[in-house]
């Protein structure tokens, strides 16, 4: 006969002998072990033995825990990261088939470019000497128009007009001084989806301005991000036993694929 609590079992062996078996680290250990005579009690000499049923908890894996523990963090920061990105992953799949099929997307506007509208015309009295280069005259008009930040430069040589695009996520201003008038335009450029996300997509950061510094760090992070989500879904994809076969099957097909592209295109 047996009897058993929790981790512990004792047995009876034909009324001769008991045993007390205890789980250590997933296997069964023989604690302890005591022959009787055939009589139903115990020889007067011996002292008796008592048996005391402790419950104790099997031995965990640490590798177990350490791996569910780094797929758990892993699916996490998948999630999370997937979530914050949704905007810029949203901008750069929209702005790259836009510019893959331009042409056709150009084709509902009815000009070329988008059009110029007129915000003021103004005199413009601040002069600048002769040697001035253009890059400081554009960014003191800027700063005296309020409108300083990232921006580009045409034009401003041999009296000619200096025309300073200041650049925007929404739609650019254009800025022209002429000097030989002493006057200043601004303009801003009516807003087109296309241009929109063309000028998004080629957004660099990392200048004096620390917006433009701002969005070149996210743009960093976002780019560390997707090399991220390849790696963690190859770990997530190599969990599923079930599909390892058909996962390893697309990863073969898309890198096979890609160098091809490489080697024809």
């Amino acid at each position: 006969m047996f009897g058993g609590i929790g981790s512990v079992i004792i047995t009876e062996l034909s009324g001769e002998t008991i045993e007390k078996w205890e789980l250590k680290n997933g296997h069964w250990l023989l604690i302890t072990g005591r022959a009787y005579p055939k009589s139903s009690e115990p020889i007067a000499s011996e002292p008796t033995v008592s048996l005391s049923v402790v419950n104790e908890e099997p031995a965990v894996n640490r590798a177990d825990v350490s791996s569910r523990t780094a797929s758990r963090l892993i699916r996490r920061i998948h999630m999370f990261t997937g979530l914050f990105f949704v905007p810029w992953m949203l901008m750069y799949a929209l702005s790259t088939l836009v510019m893959t099929h331009r042409e056709y997307v150009a084709s509902f506007y009815a000009t070329k470019n988008p059009a110029m509208v007129t915000e003021r015309e103004f005199d413009y009295s601040r002069t600048f000497p002769t040697n001035t280069a253009r890059e400081e005259i554009g960014q003191q008009i800027l700063q005296d128009l309020g409108l300083d930040g990232t921006h580009s430069l045409s034009g401003g040589r041999n009296g000619k007009p200096l025309i300073i695009n200041r650049q925007h996520a929404r739609p650019i201003q254009r800025v022209t001084y002429d000097p030989a008038k002493g006057k200043v335009i601004i303009e801003r450029e009516q807003f087109r989806g296309l241009t929109f996300l063309e000028r998004m997509h080629r957004r660099r950061g990392y200048s004096h301005y620390q917006l433009e510094n701002a969005w070149g760090f996210t743009v960093d992070v976002a780019v560390v991000t997707m090399v991220f989500w390849s790696l963690s879904g190859i770990w997530l994809w190599w969990e599923l036993k079930a599909t390892r076969g058909s996962g390893l099957l697309a990863l073969a097909a898309g890198v096979g694929l890609f160098a091809v592209f490489l080697m024809l295109i």
